[in-house]
């Protein structure tokens, strides 16, 4: 056993009460009820980053919820990486489908079951035991800075601003996250690109009360038929959006790219018996990979309006309401495809309704070149640990804030995540292998050492 692991083994058992302690605390951003278990959120985190040997931690305030900030100096000539991570979760409901109580870790059958057990607090505790380990033991060969947020589960609304504000003491090389996923647990994988995101919530008025369907159906329309028309005439029959302009910035994926993404390994029949579906449908011209990754998509997120309780009621209802999104591929500008659908829909809307459509958030999506450095040192610290050379992946989720990490402080971001699908984040009953969370910390401390070698620029 080398000494990476044998450290691991020794101080597991402190490392799960350590990371225990941070899940215990229910740090839901999205309820206000929780504000408190934020600030003691990051208040913890301070606390372990101190003891884990960083020289300075402190709580920031924000817009929003606190945010932490710490760093280890170790030579004003090293490179310095920036590792980004986010201590808010998701909220645990519906809490009757989990077998224990989500905020309550558990150790089970190999795995530790909680709300955070992965997403984010698993991960980003790797990344400070795996500092903790280099520290130690003098083998810290980088100037280390960590940015812990409390707003990733409701889009990071605080995090530009405090970036704007602090772009000197944010300055990096590079930035390291752990916050995204494996292809499998002996398939491991580096994403290098993430899609963007708009969204949208329309509203569609018709009559200024709700009406007896007898009296006005067939002579007033309705403005759950006029929405469900609307949102028919987004797409066509190929899975190709059909707004104008849309696929304006929209680069063609490279032969290279789609020959790399073929050599993935893929069940589309175990994909299919695991989500209940019996045909898939996407882009016309793409395979299922390509289409969840590499290119646009459209969805329905939600959809109501009218009478939904029990037994029957004849109404034509005032109004009717969808939640819109599009993941968008990097180059198109969500600020500017946010634009084109509201102003498509106002084009086709008939005048029989009136059609309100209001933006809620939006992201650019990202694209890390696999020529970086840090990139090659991820690559390097993923083969030691896990036995093989990573798959470069493209991923189809968004997070907004790497790609205004690289506008506003002009820094690349290494995504070097640790998850599964079988980790069911944001779901009940989540969960974190406990031998890839070793992997994962030996995968971290070789990413430090192949890292340091890497020539500077500095001068």
């Amino acid at each position: 056993m080398n000494n990476i692991r044998q450290y691991i083994q020794t101080h597991e058992a402190k490392m799960l009460d350590d990371l225990f302690s941070l899940i215990r605390i229910p740090s839901i951003s999205a309820q206000p009820e929780h504000r408190a278990d934020m600030l003691a959120c990051a208040r913890r985190w301070k606390q372990l980053l101190l003891e884990a040997g960083v020289d300075s931690a402190e709580v920031m305030s924000s817009e929003g919820n606190p945010i932490v900030f710490a760093q280890k100096r170790v030579d004003p000539q090293a490179q310095t990486v920036l590792v980004y991570a986010h201590y808010d979760v998701m909220p645990a409901e519906p809490l009757e489908l989990w077998t224990t109580p989500p905020f309550q870790p558990e150790v089970r059958d190999g795995r530790i079951w909680a709300r955070g057990a992965d997403d984010d607090k698993g991960q980003s505790f790797i990344q400070v035991k795996a500092f903790e380990y280099l520290t130690r033991h003098n083998l810290l060969g980088s100037n280390v800075k960590f940015l812990f947020e409390g707003e990733e589960e409701i889009g990071s609304p605080s995090l530009e601003a405090f970036c704007q504000e602090h772009k000197e003491l944010l300055k990096a090389d590079i930035i390291l996250v752990s916050d995204t996923s494996m292809l499998a647990s002996d398939l491991p994988s580096l994403t290098t690109g993430l899609r963007g995101l708009a969204y949208w919530e329309v509203e569609v008025t018709g009559p200024n009360r709700d009406l007896h369907s007898g009296h006005f159906g067939g002579a007033v329309a309705n403005p759950i038929n006029v929405l469900c028309w609307l949102i028919a005439r987004l797409t066509d029959a190929d899975g190709r959006i059909t707004v104008p302009g849309f696929y304006r910035d929209v680069q063609e994926v490279p032969t290279a790219e789609r020959e790399m993404i073929a050599a993935i390994p893929f069940d589309e029949r175990a994909y299919k018996a695991a989500i209940g579906v019996k045909q898939l449908f996407g882009e016309k011209g793409y395979s299922t990979l390509e289409r969840n990754s590499c290119r646009p998509s459209f969805d329905v997120c939600g959809i109501w309006g009218g009478y939904t309780g029990e037994g029957a009621k004849t109404v034509l209802p005032s109004k009717a309401y969808a939640k819109l999104s599009c993941r968008l591929v990097p180059n198109q500008d969500h600020h500017h495809i946010s634009q084109l659908v509201a102003d498509y829909l106002q084009s086709i809307a008939p005048e029989s309704v009136q059609v309100k459509v209001t933006p809620l958030h939006g992201g650019q999506g990202y694209v890390c070149p696999i020529t970086l450095p840090a990139y090659r040192a991820a690559e390097q610290g993923f083969e030691k640990a896990f036995g093989k050379k990573p798959l470069a992946v493209r991923r189809g989720g968004s997070i907004p804030i790497i790609a205004t990490f690289e506008q506003v402080l002009g820094i690349k971001t290494i995504l070097m995540g640790f998850g599964l699908e079988a980790d069911a984040i944001h779901s009940p009953n989540e969960n974190f292998s406990l031998d890839i969370f070793r992997k994962a910390v030996e995968a971290v401390i070789e990413f430090y050492t192949a890292f340091s070698a890497c020539p500077t620029k500095k001068g």
